[in-house]
């Protein structure tokens, strides 16, 4: 099967096929750009999906991801990030390996198919041209044999009539001879051109035109062709990224399945566990014997009026918590205003919080007293004084944030009930002494009113707290048998005791150790048998006796 024998005569419905065929692979390029453009919109869309439903940064929705459920959905969010990324690889890879490629293969296409016309179009006007001239030579031809038998006839009439001269005569017989010549010459002209038109001819339908039209039809098939490759490329892309979908797709569920609904529970009774019991029972009030009757501690209706006196052996009125409202002001610095098991998370947060800066100040100090080593050694490289400056600096922030941790370990120990009954650290840091069992301190911290509005409020019990926490820890002092001195030592600076529980020192002075540092940077020391505090240890240099090892310095 060839266009060249079966469409022969077809030259322009060729011209008109071929360049539908152009527009058929113009068109499946403009189909495959609007789906490149539908892919990165997609992608687009699915990545601002998942930046939308994104936690934001030290926020309160940042917390709730410690949930599984949450972590799953913020593991959704990362696998529809990389599923968007794949739709982007496709937009690439079908702009690259299809739209490109096909829209410099039309343009090379419409130059061979202007060539293969052209070629056509030039042969044509050439048939017709030799057949304009077959035509002509064949009607001068003609006209030729038409004036030699005209001319013949005058001769022979003119030879007939006796009348007529000899010369006419012979002039009538040259000029039919000469037409007859001219015939004959026509004749042979004629025949000349028909021979050369036919092999021209012939030429024009069994080869030059077959071999335009081969080309043609080479060149429509090797469009089809590649447009089928082309289709194929298209079902590829995509079939290539089916399986990084898949894992895409494999993640979500894997996350799915990674959600313990034990777990989020659980985290949710850390998560507002109060750590109060439930209310006891509620004693009958008899108003029948008005000169008996007493308020009841467990009434949520008490007034100021009616409060009766503060008491750690009663029942607390704190386990009305889930009663009471909280007030909205500023947050005490201890978070007595939550829950306990809420507040022993907060302090437990803020200890750790406080280590990691004490840490962080150890470092610097430990690099500045490097740095100082290396200028004594090197004075070259610079002044060791020019560094004292930094190194108190830091110094003095390391105790102040010691001091910091101290009074929150405190508190902590207080919300966690393992308090020390001798701790002066917390006494001297906090303010709140525990001479008492846990049960006292626990009472203590929830021995808190509800005012007549119903909320939660510690004005109304601080000074009756205070007063018998005062009383307590006289009392404990006034029971306490004087610790034996394990040492002496001497004030290396003046240090002003401003907080209860220390004793300020003047630089130079001696005094006796009773307590050695327990590595919270403290010791405790004594003046004349009867004063006696903390101070900082390394406002002072300790000398122990020789039951304590020997003299060891504290700087």
């Amino acid at each position: 099967m060839s266009w060249g024998t079966e469409l022969w005569d077809q030259f322009d419905n060729l011209e008109k096929h071929t360049q539908w065929g152009i527009d058929i692979l113009e068109k499946y390029i403009k189909f495959v750009k609007e789906r490149t453009d539908i892919e990165l919109s997609y992608a687009k869309q699915l990545r601002n999906l998942s930046k939308k439903y994104q936690p934001k940064k030290n926020s309160k929705e940042e917390e709730e991801y410690k949930y599984t459920a949450c972590k799953a959905f913020l593991s959704t969010l990362n696998e529809m990030n990389d599923y968007a990324g794949q739709h982007e690889v496709i937009s690439e890879n079908m702009t690259s390996q299809i739209t490109v490629d096909l829209m410099r293969y039309v343009q090379e296409l419409k130059q061979e198919r202007k060539s293969n016309f052209h070629d056509g179009r030039k042969a044509q006007q050439h048939i017709e041209t030799c057949w304009k001239q077959l035509e002509s030579s064949k009607r001068r031809f003609e006209r030729d044999c038409k004036e030699a038998d005209r001319a013949q006839q005058y001769f022979e009439k003119m030879d007939a009539d006796i009348n007529v001269t000899k010369a006419d005569v012979e002039k009538a017989r040259q000029q039919a001879q000469l037409r007859h010549q001219m015939a004959e010459d026509s004749k042979a002209d004629y025949s000349s051109i028909l021979q050369r038109f036919n092999q021209e001819q012939w030429e024009y339908y069994h080869t030059h035109i077959p071999n335009i039209f081969q080309k043609i039809q080479e060149m429509e098939e090797r469009r089809i062709v590649r447009i089928g490759e082309s289709m194929k490329t298209y079902a590829e892309v995509d079939r290539q990224v089916i399986p990084i979908i898949g894992k895409c797709l494999d993640g979500i569920v894997k996350a799915a399945e990674s959600i313990d609904q034990k777990n989020d529970s659980q985290l949710v009774v850390e998560a507002y566990k109060s750590g109060f019991e439930p209310p006891g029972d509620i004693e009958f009030e008899d108003y029948t014997q008005p000169m008996k009757r007493t308020v009841s501690e467990n009434s949520l209706s008490s007034s100021k009026e009616g409060k009766p006196e503060l008491k750690f052996g009663g029942k607390s009125r704190g386990k009305l918590w889930p009663f009471i409202k909280k007030n909205k002001g500023a947050t005490p610095e201890d978070f007595s205003n939550l829950p306990p098991e809420q507040r022993r998370k907060k302090l437990q947060q803020k200890v750790d919080d406080l280590n990691k800066e004490i840490q962080k100040e150890t470092d610097q100090r430990d690099a500045i007293t490097k740095m100082k080593d290396v200028y004594l050694k090197n004075p070259q490289m610079g002044d060791p004084a020019s560094l004292d400056h930094k190194l108190a600096e830091v110094t003095q922030n390391i105790e102040r944030l010691r001091l910091e941790t101290q009074k929150f370990e405190a508190w902590l120990a207080e919300v966690e009930g393992r308090l020390p009954a001798r701790s002066e650290q917390a006494r001297r840091q906090s303010g709140m002494y525990d001479g008492q069992t846990h049960q006292t301190v626990t009472n203590c911290a929830q021995d808190r009113e509800s005012s007549p509005d119903g909320s939660y409020t510690e004005e109304q019990s601080q000074e009756s707290e205070l007063k018998v926490l005062a009383t307590d820890f006289d009392d404990e002092f006034d029971d306490e048998e004087p610790l034996p001195a394990i040492g002496t030592c001497k004030a290396l600076y003046t240090f002003e005791g401003q907080n209860e529980g220390t004793i300020s020192v003047v630089e130079g002075e001696m005094l006796s150790v009773i307590e050695e540092d327990k590595g919270d940077g403290w010791t405790r020391i004594r003046r004349n048998e009867d004063e006696e505090g903390y101070v900082p240890t390394s406002y002072v240099e300790v000398y122990l006796d020789k039951n304590a090892k020997g003299a060891k310095t504290y700087i």
